[in-house]
């Protein structure tokens, strides 16, 4: 079957992920894939930063981190079996380099279902989907 997974969770929305991450807590158990859970903050441009807190940036990335461990204890799978990265920048980019990097051979998420707006503007699912490295498994409630 498949022998990494990624799981992209949305650091603004970890609960969306809650099926993602029970199936890929499934294909661990029965397969011994290997999880790789991924954050994503979105880049802040100078102008903005600018105008927030000192340390807003790494702040936001020390609460995702501790967020995707949370989420990796949760997943009640055996030593090493999870691991978690976090990144900065746009979501599907880091998401498929973060495949490629790490040698996933699966991209496991959910994704919202689509709207007006995703036909004229796109959702970072459909851009994973064209452009990813290995297979792309996404999951709607």
């Amino acid at each position: 079957m498949f022998k990494k997974i990624l799981v992209p969770v949305d650091p603004a929305e970890p609960a969306f992920a809650e099926e993602a991450l029970k199936k890929a807590a499934q294909f661990s158990r029965e397969h011994g894939s290997k999880v790789h859970l991924l954050g994503v903050c979105p880049e802040v441009q100078s102008f903005v930063a600018s105008q927030l807190p000192e340390g807003f940036q790494e702040k936001e990335e020390r609460e995702t981190r501790k967020m995707l461990d949370d989420l990796a204890k949760g997943m009640d799978l055996a030593a090493g079996a999870v691991d978690t990265e976090v990144r900065t920048g746009s979501v599907y980019h880091e998401v498929i380099d973060s495949a490629q990097e790490t040698g996933c051979d699966l991209v496991l998420m959910t994704s919202h279902k689509p709207g007006l707006a995703t036909y004229f503007i796109g959702s970072n699912a459909a851009h994973i989907v064209r452009h990813a490295p290995c297979s792309v498994m996404v999951l709607r409630g």
